[in-house]
């Protein structure tokens, strides 16, 4: 898991408004005043809301509205981003990698909870907030109590709670009647708590199987999503009808090619015989009056006529037969102007035969016109260049319905399974149950305390009670010779070890063994090695061994023991990463810390970060000089 973008809108702290993009490593986030950037606070209220509009304590001065919203990496790869207005609404949304689009998983507080614990990985508020966030009130010198030495409590005083009570010694009670009485009401208390926190835990698990029931339906979403996809492709694809085309058009389409062999099979044949027209004309005809051989045979035919006529009178009739030669002349002008008249005829047959010719190509084009048109029209409704495009288009609509028929069979198939039934039913039940705890739980009282806590005060109380009864020595002075605190600090330990054993599924016993080492190198480098070992009990308390002697960790003065816990963090932090990635936040925990320290703290951060993702909320410039990079925020 790992933080992408924290962008936020009228939130203290922050800017007025911006998106701060986060990388990998150790980056330092620089507040833009004095003010810390409450940026564990801010992760803690948006993914665990509470619906009741605690969130809205991160408002701005002054503003009557903000927003705040967070972009995370899941264990699951999956980019999500949970939104919330401060003292509102929340939304959780998934980036789709197909489409990069935010889709809206759900905006149910409790189904948005659910959800990030169960799909994308996050741990429980008291493991985030206990082991993944560290504010400046979780160290152990920023809560003191009043203390006296550390003495061995009665058992039958403490009861079935002396694991819970403090490592640290108590005050005795100064007024034990009261402090009696106190102890009758935690009691009663906590009777009340454990049966609040056995109906939270009913609540809290129908919740879960609530979700899971409502996952299992969702299941066919996605299937009732295609099917209405798959409907408005089926309506919008073209028919031969939307469209003003025959019906046929599809014949139209296959007996297209026939219908172009056949037109220029017919061009063919009109062309061929009008070449053989054109050869049996001849190219032109040439005027009678320009044929020298008409002249000709006319002009010898009146000479020899005239010569028998002239040269016969008279003389010896011998040369009238003379003029018998104008009969073969006057053939062949007679020839010449048949033949002339004969090419006259063949040049007007040969015009009407064109006109002929002309009125047949038309007739097969227009023919052919008639065809092609209605398949010029649906290409150009289609909007494609081929004529083999228009079979497919219009041949969608046919399988768009058959994959909404195949969409439906297989919706009415999940939904006829009896799983799917009987969690339609289940879920019902489930909302009813739910209904009536809530109605149980809104009864017992709109807040009550944790169980634990509650626990942990009945068991500092019965110390008191017994510290009363038995008072006890003074401590021991600490390791450096110095006197014992007057007041003793409580022992993070126990609590931090629990939430280990909880993120490693193991008992305390075997966290210990796995931390103890690497916990002892970071405490022994922070604290200029006057510790030389820890140890912990059955009850995960704490113990520092310095010159050969065994001190619980809540007698430490408190700069060491704000170090020890330090020490165990960064050992928590840095050995659950191994198993799974969890950003680590940190505030600015270390004013007042020596400055001699800050470099060495700085490197031990900017280690943890090539493990998981460290964001450091702080304006000291050493650590930005150390860190893989900054932000202003």
């Amino acid at each position: 898991m790992q933080f992408a973008e924290v962008a936020v809108q009228n939130v203290r702290g922050f800017s007025p408004a911006g998106r701060f993009a986060l990388k990998a490593g150790y980056l330092v986030l620089k507040p833009p005043t004095a003010e810390v950037s409450p940026l564990a606070g801010l992760s803690l209220a948006l993914f665990f809301a509470d619906g009741r509009g605690g969130d809205a304590s991160f408002l701005a001065p002054g503003a009557k509205s903000g927003k705040a919203a967070l972009t995370f990496v899941g264990v699951d790869g999956v980019t999500y981003r949970v939104l919330r207005e401060l003292g509102g609404s929340g939304t959780l949304h998934r980036m789709n990698k197909a489409t990069q689009q935010a889709e809206l998983v759900s905006s149910d507080t409790t189904e948005i909870g659910q959800f990030l614990r169960g799909q994308v990985g996050l741990p429980p508020r008291t493991t985030f907030e206990q082991v993944y966030c560290l504010q400046a009130g979780q160290l152990p010198s920023r809560r003191p109590r009043k203390a006296a030495a550390a003495a061995k409590p009665d058992p039958k005083a403490s009861g079935k709670y002396p694991s819970l009570a403090s490592a640290s010694t108590v005050a005795p009670a100064e007024d034990l009647p009261t402090a009696e009485a106190k102890l009758r009401a935690l009691e009663q208390e906590l009777v009340g708590s454990t049966e609040v926190d056995q109906l939270q835990f009913k609540v809290d698990g129908l919740t879960s199987e609530v979700f899971e029931t409502d996952q299992r339906l969702k299941g066919t979403e996605g299937l009732k999503v295609a099917i209405a996809e798959a409907e408005a492709s089926w309506r919008a694809a073209p028919t031969p009808e939307s469209l003003g085309l025959p019906q046929d058009i599809r014949n139209r389409v296959q007996r297209f090619p026939k219908v172009v062999a056949k037109r220029d099979e017919a061009l063919a044949r009109l062309n061929q015989d009008r070449e053989t027209v054109v050869d049996a004309v001849p190219p032109s005809v040439e005027p009678l009056k320009e044929n020298r051989a008409f002249w000709a045979g006319l002009g010898a035919g009146v000479l020899f006529l005239a010569l028998g006529v002239g040269l016969g009178i008279g003389v010896d009739n011998t040369f009238r037969y003379i003029a018998l030669l104008d009969i073969p002349a006057f053939g062949v002008a007679a020839f010449m102007a048949l033949r002339h008249v004969d090419d006259l005829q063949k040049a007007s047959r040969k015009g009407s035969k064109d006109n002929r010719f002309e009125a047949r190509e038309k007739k097969i084009l227009d023919e052919f016109e008639a065809e092609a048109a209605p398949l010029r029209m649906a290409q150009k409704a289609l909007g494609v260049e081929e004529m083999e495009e228009i079979t497919p288009m219009l041949e969608r609509k046919e399988l768009l319905a058959a994959r909404v028929v195949e969409l439906k069979e297989q919706l009415a198939t999940m939904e006829a399974d009896p799983e799917f039934v009987s969690a339609i039913t289940r879920r019902q039940e489930l909302k009813n149950e739910l209904e009536a705890l809530n109605t149980e739980l809104t009864q017992k009282g709109s807040y009550v305390r944790d169980i634990r806590e509650v626990e942990r005060e009945i068991g500092r109380l019965k110390e008191s009670i017994a510290l009363a009864r038995a008072p006890r020595p003074a401590a021991a002075p600490g390791p450096d010779g110095a006197p014992a605190p007057v007041e003793a600090l409580e022992d993070p330990s126990p609590v931090l070890l629990a939430q280990a054993a909880d993120i490693f599924t193991t008992d305390v016993s075997s966290v210990q063994a796995m931390l103890k080492d690497r916990c002892l190198q970071y405490l022994t480098a922070l604290t200029d090695r006057r510790y030389q070992g820890i140890e912990w009990d059955r009850e995960g308390r704490a113990f520092a061994l310095a010159s050969g002697r065994r001190v619980p960790v809540g007698e430490l003065p408190p700069k060491d023991l704000d170090l020890y816990y330090l020490a165990l963090r960064m050992t928590v932090v840095e050995k659950t990463s191994a198993r799974v990635k969890r950003p680590f936040l940190l505030e600015d925990v270390f004013a007042g810390m020596e400055e001699v320290k800050l470099p060495l703290i700085a490197r031990m951060l900017k280690h943890l970060g090539t493990l998981t993702q460290v964001l450091h909320v702080t304006g000291h410039p050493g650590f930005a000089q150390m860190s893989d990079g900054t932000v202003n925020v």
